[in-house]
């Protein structure tokens, strides 16, 4: 066999069990041990392989099952071998355990004989080698002249795991002392997955007793797919069955069949038993407890057609007439087959509901019936889905009928977060601000929604619920949800698709037409978006030119020196004094004029603006956000407003004055005159223009829009809160006050126009100042040659010779000093970091104390041109950005700016990105 330790182990055991006889010399010993030697190794090498897999723990309970049911043994020596084997087992030693225990079980079905004198007593065999012929004396002892009874079948044939055989499994039979040797020596039970030899028919009554029939397991069989054990069907543990031993492999195979329903009975049975913190998961147990209480019935009726068929039993028959009875375990998984893939399946549910929420589960659930290609599969999951979904169409129906959401366990897919806590005490989220309960207070979460249902059908329930919550909470009409609640409400359920589709539909029209009535009617929108169009847009230009004409005296003086009381009253005397005054009480109530957040340097025109308050549930719409934007745009109109009032009133002057006081000084100040004319001309074109493109072509225009969205059929109240929120971005973004981003730099190009805007709007009050120190200069000069001329004639009439005409140069005038502190360009001290509108770079030319007006003319004239080229520059640099913008209205607005071609546009930003 070429290994030493089996040959040193041989020798050993030959040298034991032949001992020297009497008067026998050592070479006769010697070649008697020889042959045994020879003997013992032929039959190790002719024994076949097994075919069955070694399992100790099996052979194990074997022996002692076998010592147990040997009643002439003494049951201390049963216990004692129950003690010795976990010893055995733990000997690291030892690699065959099993097959020690193999042998030690075989032979222990030998019948006590001498060994010795059965084997050994006897000479040399004669006449040729001990492996060819019949020995003689003791090992040519014939099967007739020693009986044995034959041993039981092996009980590892049966339930030993069997395998198929590798090679052939019968005996060798190339050597005639191989049979010989099989007939004296003890019979060897071979291991089979066949039905035994037919000679084998003499069994022993203790095995007789371990090896049901089928008329036995067919009595136990209901008792065992009820998860109950019996005799021959034990449960150990609740996901262990023990199949009796002795038993054919066939029906093994059976058995194991039948196995399955009963370990997943029993699985499902502890689920059914255990507590969920879930309705859904609550409607999941309910379910499959009813799927096993049919199974239950199933088993009932099996159990009596096996009565029936025992009763009918012939013990006289094969099989004792178990199959002409009609009932068999073929036939028992036969008829078990649908309810095992039941079980199957709902354990596989239950396995599922531990890790998924109860949407998730209700889409598992809901892949069987609709994508399973197997029709039982899907017929079963129906059957479950009518049951499991139930809690989640109860919490639909009190959604879309009362706008409650009954969610205890957080299984709808609209959960309530935790309201937002300031540590000022309790508060109460169904009184909350109108915005936190419309866009705060619920939320949809998308992984919840079953697939049952659309993801376009959940936002529209979810969109009902909301809407119906709100009109009871925030808008104050319950008593209309509950008589809507009241007649709409049905009954929902799975499977009606029809009467579900249509119950949704019907109510989300009814809910939306509500809330937009309540909003109109009831609250105003509409009037207030209409107000503040009016009032913060400018759209009101009566009411803004009065307010602009009454509060010009008092916003030119510091910010500091504003008072609140005396802008109100400004106020309300432009309201009576305009159209405005025939507008809705309500409304005008909401308008309010308020001060800025005063900084060092700052103008009243800084820090004045209108304010109009809403308050819930209006503010679902005009949020916080949205008035913030309204408050961006009427400022940013506002000061272009300012500077149109300040160019006409400057413009006024000059045209009124060229008929009078200029008339007389064209001689020295017309050109000045006629440059500074056609450059607030210019100014006053691009202030109309820019004013013009925004009210009109940007507010206007957007507006439309926003009522063409709000009187739409079918609108809701998220279709109004996103076209309000539309409509503000619009005007925000044509109308250059940025919140669009570039393409191609990603910086905000809006904002680069807002900055540009507010320089040129700040030159233009500059070169307003400029034009009225000139206009000073002039009236002074003016005065300064109508004083000369009246002395002159004074002196002439009283017959003097006149005065000097250096005389006038040291007669001081008041206009011409009122005129030198606009040549200052940081007037009052103020740097033109802090100055509300500073003047680009380049400064003016210095000029000396004295009051000469030919140094204050040419500084007049030095300031006129440096502001007049910086305007331009700047308005081509607007000019240039606003060609290459891609909206129609912004580009459209550079040409009217520029339709005669005055102006030369510069493309900055791409000189810029090409360097």
């Amino acid at each position: 066999m070429g290994d030493q330790r089996v040959d040193n182990a041989l020798t050993a055991l030959v040298e034991i069990l032949v001992p020297p006889l009497n008067d026998e010399d050592a070479a006769s010993l010697d070649e008697r041990r020889d042959d045994a030697l020879a003997l013992a190794k032929d039959i190790l090498e002719s024994h076949p392989k097994s075919s069955v897999v070694p399992d100790v723990n099996h052979i194990a309970d074997i022996i002692k099952r076998k010592l147990q049911l040997n009643r002439d043994r003494d049951t201390e020596e049963a216990d004692r071998v129950s003690q010795l084997l976990p010893r055995l087992l733990e000997q690291p030693v030892l690699n065959h355990k099993w097959a020690i225990l193999s042998l030690l079980n075989e032979l222990a079905d030998l019948d006590s004989v001498d060994v010795d004198a059965l084997a050994l007593n006897g000479h040399r065999p004669r006449g040729g080698s001990p492996h060819n012929g019949r020995r003689a004396g003791p090992l040519n002892t014939s099967s007739q002249e020693q009986h044995h009874p034959r041993a039981p079948e092996n009980p590892l044939s049966t339930n030993g795991l069997p395998q198929m055989p590798t090679r052939d499994t019968r005996p060798s039979r190339g050597r005639g002392t191989l049979g010989d040797l099989g007939r004296r020596s003890p019979p060897r039970n071979e291991p089979a997955v066949t039905t035994p030899d037919p000679k084998e028919e003499g069994e022993s009554d203790n095995m007789k007793m371990t090896k049901p029939t089928e008329t036995t397991l067919l009595h136990d069989l209901p008792f065992t797919l009820q998860g109950l054990s019996t005799t021959y069907l034990p449960f150990p543990s609740r996901s262990t069955l023990k199949l009796p031993p002795l038993l054919p492999l066939p029906v093994i195979s059976l058995l194991h069949t039948l196995a399955e329903p009963s370990l997943l009975y029993r699985v499902l049975s502890g689920f059914v038993e255990s507590r969920d913190e879930g309705l859904v998961g609550q409607s999941l147990r309910s379910a499959i407890g009813m799927e096993l209480r049919s199974y239950l019935g199933l088993l009932a009726t099996l159990e009596g057609e096996i009565r029936r068929a025992i009763a009918t039993v012939n013990p006289e028959e094969p099989r004792g007439g178990i199959g002409k009875a009609g009932v068999t375990l073929k036939r028992c998984v036969v008829w078990t087959r649908e309810a095992t893939m039941g079980l199957r399946l709902m354990t596989l549910m239950a396995e599922e509901a531990k890790s998924r929420k109860e949407g998730q589960l209700i889409t598992m659930i809901h892949s069987f019936s609709s994508s399973h290609g197997d029709p039982f599969v899907a017929a079963f999951a129906e059957r479950m889905l009518t049951k499991v979904t139930r809690p989640f169409y109860d919490m639909l129906r009190q959604w879309i009928y009362n706008g409650e959401l009954s969610d205890p366990y957080h299984e709808f897919f609209v959960h309530e977060p935790s309201p937002k806590h300031d540590g000022s005490g309790p508060i109460d989220p169904r009184r909350a601000p109108a915005t936190s309960v419309w866009e705060d207070k619920y939320k949809m979460e998308v992984d919840m929604i079953p697939s049952i249902i659309t993801e376009e059908f959940a936002r529209k329930v979810f969109l009902i619920g909301k809407s119906l919550n709100f009109i009871r909470y925030s808008c104050g009409d319950s008593s209309w949800v509950e008589a809507y609640c009241k007649d709409a409400s049905r009954e929902l359920h799975y499977g009606d698709t029809a009467t579900l589709e249509s119950s949704i539909d019907k109510a989300y029209k009814t809910t939306m037409a509500r809330l937009i009535h309540l909003m109109d009617n009831k609250f105003q929108l509409f009037e207030h978006l209409r107000a503040l169009k009016k009032y913060l847009l400018l759209g009101q230009g009566d009411f803004i030119a009065l307010l602009m004409e009454s509060l010009a005296s008092n916003l030119d003086r510091p910010a500091g020196s504003q008072q609140r009381h005396t802008l109100t009253a400004q106020l309300e005397y432009a309201i009576r004094g305009s159209n405005a005054q025939y507008d809705s009480p309500e409304a005008l109530r909401r308008l309010d004029a308020r001060l800025l957040d005063l900084s060092h340097g700052e103008s009243g025109w800084d820090v004045f603006t209108l304010e109009y308050k809403v308050d819930a549930p209006v503010d679902v719409v005009i949020t916080a956000w949205a008035s913030k934007e309204y408050l961006v745009v009427f400022n940013f109109l506002w000061r272009i407003k300012r500077v149109e009032f300040a160019l006409g009133s400057t413009w006024r002057r000059c045209m009124t004055g060229a008929r009078g006081v200029l008339a007389t000084i064209e001689d020295s100040q017309s050109k000045d005159w006629k440059h500074a004319r056609c450059c607030t001309a210019e100014m006053i074109h691009f202030v109309n223009q820019l004013q013009y493109y925004i009210l009109f072509e940007v507010i206007e225009a957007s507006w439309d829009q926003l009522e063409a969205a709000t009187t739409k059929p079918g609108a809701t109240l998220d279709d109004l809160i996103e076209a309000h929120t539309a409509y503000l971005k619009a005007i925000t973004h044509k109308g250059l006050l940025g919140s669009a981003r570039s393409s191609a730099t990603g910086s905000r190009e809006d904002s680069f126009f807002t900055s540009q805007l507010h320089h040129i709007l700040k030159t233009m009050l500059a070169y307003k100042d400029v034009v009225d120190g000139l206009y000073s200069f002039s009236v002074a000069e003016f005065t300064r040659r109508q004083e000369k001329n009246a002395r002159l004639e004074t002196a002439t009439a009283k017959g003097g010779r006149g005065l000097a005409d250096d005389d006038s140069l040291h007669s001081p005038s008041p206009n011409l000093a009122a005129a030198k502190p606009l040549l200052n360009p940081n007037p009052n001290g103020i740097s033109r970091a802090e100055s509300p509108f500073p003047i680009s770079t380049g400064a003016l030319a210095a000029t000396t104390a004295a009051d000469s007006t030919d140094a204050i003319l040419s500084a007049l004239r030095l300031r006129l041109g440096e502001l007049s080229k910086d305007f331009r520059t700047r308005v081509n640099v607007l000019l240039g950005d606003l060609m290459v913008q891609p909206d129609a209205d912004m580009k459209f607005l550079g040409v009217v700016m520029n339709f005669n071609d005055v102006y030369t546009p510069r493309k900055r930003r791409r000189e810029r990105a090409g360097k």
